[in-house]
């Protein structure tokens, strides 16, 4: 059996985005920039998919600035918001396990003189509302905190955030990374108070190399990429229309009743690992259903994950984006080295079963007494 429970890294791109890829690759190639006719059906398609992508999250369509994907709409916010508001104030506040993309583009604030505040989470991998109400001040013009995080499923307070950025009456603006969240949890960043929010399609049966950036109306955001009228000057280029189409295509066929299945084969593997020696689960009670992290202490993730690929099961030890290096997330949690080293993570989708969850816990039953064997 073949199993697959690494969709935190990318999932499986589901039927009607390809075929929807396929369609706009080979009838529908137009520059949607160009004046005739076959540049104008280009330009319906992304403006279709541009309004499908707006309607997902109760947005407007003229709120919706389609990227490369994730890490770009993340580049975009933080360093386009921080640029538009530096007369307001000088701190940027972040969170410590934020993805990689949010983590480079604070540093890069730093070197440009910008203060930045990296709040530690607690035990359970959250970030504490009355720690960002306390490095919150009237200085602050972006607080950044992901929904979901990509290592370990923690919900973090995000619906909060708003809130606290008013009553501290600061200038500043909220930006949400929910490239985990998007699909699997029912989005609003009008209601969340959110003002901008990072989304990627290949996290939820779309392709690679798409992306979009919600900037909620009224919020300036400077460009870091120039060149072309393209999407108000926001994020210029030619449209890549065949992915653009096909992560519309995706997003429609998001099931948000999936998450019960899902849980249920989380909540399978949680008890399958809790009567294995030396198992402990990283991911906090209430974590995302899509996303379990646990570790095999005494046993480096690199070895049970070659293990595993042996038995044609795929996971992952943390973040793809990390390409090995230690988690950073387990770190800022305070899990011992031992623990941090020896880190899974099992991430699934709507297409995961209770077989592939049987026979993952078997395998990792026998390659634990394996690999301790040796």
């Amino acid at each position: 059996m073949q199993v697959y429970f690494d969709n935190s890294s990318t999932t499986a791109v589901c039927k009607a985005a390809a075929d929807k890829a396929y369609e706009m690759m080979i009838s529908c190639y137009g520059n949607p920039s160009s004046l005739h006719s076959f540049g104008l059906e280009a330009e319906r398609e992304v403006e279709s998919a541009r309004s499908t992508i707006a309607k997902s999250l109760g947005a407007s369509d003229r709120e919706i600035f389609f990227t490369s994907g994730g890490t770009e709409a993340n580049n975009l916010a933080v360093l386009g918001a921080a640029q538009s508001r530096r007369r307001l104030g000088n701190r940027v506040v972040t969170s410590a396990i934020e993805h990689s993309s949010v983590l480079e583009s604070c540093k890069e604030l730093e070197r440009r003189g910008v203060e930045v505040v990296y709040l530690n989470p607690d035990e359970n991998g959250k970030v504490k509302i009355e720690d960002l109400e306390s490095a919150i001040d009237e200085k602050t013009i972006l607080v950044s905190l992901m929904a979901v995080n990509n290592e370990t499923g923690a919900v973090q307070p995000y619906d909060k955030v708003g809130r606290v950025i008013k009553r501290k009456k600061a200038p500043a603006v909220f930006h949400c990374d929910c490239v985990q969240a998007y699909g699997k949890l029912r989005l609003n960043p009008e209601r969340a108070g959110i003002d901008l929010l990072s989304v990627s399609a290949h996290k939820l049966h779309g392709p690679k190399g798409v992306g979009a950036l919600y900037i909620k109306r009224g919020v300036r955001v400077s460009p870091q990429h120039f060149g072309g009228e393209q999407q108000g000057k926001i994020r210029p280029g030619t449209e890549p229309v065949p992915l653009i189409a096909a992560f519309a295509a995706a997003v429609k066929e998001t099931d948000y009743s999936a998450a019960d299945e899902v849980a249920k084969i989380r909540d399978y593997i949680k008890s399958q690992l809790s009567q294995l020696e030396r198992v402990y689960v990283n991911s906090p009670d209430d974590a995302l259903a899509y996303i379990l992290n646990f570790s095999v202490e005494g046993i480096r993730s690199e070895t049970m994950l070659h293990c595993l690929a042996e038995r044609e099961i795929y996971v992952s030890s943390g973040s793809a984006c990390a390409k090995g290096k230690p988690s950073h997330v387990l770190t800022a949690m305070g899990l011992s080295k031992a623990r941090a080293d020896s880190a899974i993570r099992a991430s699934f989708s709507k297409y995961s079963t209770l077989e592939q969850a049987q026979y993952f816990c078997e395998a990792i039953s026998q390659a634990t007494k394996e690999l301790v064997r040796r």
